[in-house]
């Protein structure tokens, strides 16, 4: 029994306008854990083993949501923006860092006698960037900070990480690293492999948020099409015990009128035996606890 947690970067809940994705296109693995619509108007859904809602991302705070504190909140359960009063990113804010090392979701599921994996791999540049500018993204900060493993080339390799854009096609062609080129489903089998083995499994997608910012639907299309067939995989073969809890930090591809976030809610899915423990969650705060009540049953 496993926790498989996704994080989308950068998706809210948008208008049925020409200027959401979702709307231009169709895509099942959204719709199919909704009432059919992945839009501002789809009706929350609340099954025995199926969960849907819109959640808070803004936190109380004005201003447009960011990264930084966004997903601090969502990995610690701690309102990073209000703590220093203001949204920030993409990278964390100093003065939420600590929430990170030693308050993350990875620390407390540890604490818990049980084990995290984060699936990502990062390529040998970001290892050497980030090291001399001492610059953590808040998922590698949190990862690193609880001592699991950052995955590297040679875990991909091995069948045992994915690469950010789920089929692994930039690492070859635009940094001359020696990896095969796979299908969305392929990468799912990977990921449903590898959830065998852990109490948790998180796997991040940040090209959505990317994409949101060039404003094409030429860009969201590519970036959405592989993460569909991804996650309708993951969603029809994962094992009946694993619960699927996939959500963002922030709105912006849904709203490709405009180069900025949004204030947009968010959606949280939640897929498997009991989604009880979700029940009550309202905002980025409460997705920690969720999933840390989800293992206990």
């Amino acid at each position: 029994m496993a926790v498989i947690f996704i994080f989308i970067d950068g998706v809210g809940l948008g208008k049925d306008a020409p200027e959401n994705p979702f709307s231009e296109n169709r895509y099942e693995s959204f719709e199919i854990l909704t009432d059919g619509l992945f839009n501002d108007q789809a009706n929350p859904v609340f099954q025995k083993d199926l969960l849907f809602k819109p959640i808070d991302a803004n936190l109380g705070v004005e201003g447009l949501p960011q990264s930084g504190t966004g997903q601090t909140t969502l990995f610690t359960g701690q309102n990073a923006a209000k703590e220093i009063g203001k949204h920030f990113g993409p990278f964390p804010h100093s003065g939420i860092k600590p929430f990170l090392k030693n308050e993350s979701i990875f620390h407390a599921v540890k604490e818990a006698g049980k084990n995290p994996y984060f699936m990502n791999a990062y390529p040998p540049i970001f290892f050497q960037h980030a090291k001399k500018r001492n610059r953590w993204s808040c998922t590698t900060l949190m990862t690193k900070s609880a001592g699991v493993k950052l995955n590297s080339t040679e875990d991909v390799l091995n069948e045992e990480a994915l690469t950010a854009e789920i089929v692994q096609n930039a690492w070859r062609e635009k940094l001359g690293i020696d990896i095969p080129k796979i299908t969305p489903t392929d990468a799912a089998e990977r990921l449903l492999s590898v959830a065998s083995d852990y109490d948790l499994v998180l796997y991040e997608y940040y090209l959505t948020d990317k994409a949101g910012h060039k404003q094409k639907q030429e860009d969201a299309e590519r970036v959405l099409k592989p993460l569909d067939e991804f996650l309708l995989h993951i969603i029809k073969n994962k094992k009946s015990s694993d619960t699927l809890v996939i959500t963002s930090d922030h709105g912006n591809l849904e709203d490709l009128s405009t180069k900025t976030h949004t204030r947009n809610m968010v959606p949280l899915f939640v897929h498997g035996e009991s989604v009880q423990s979700f029940e009550k969650v309202e905002s980025l705060t409460d997705v920690k606890d969720g999933i840390l009540k989800n293992m206990e049953q």
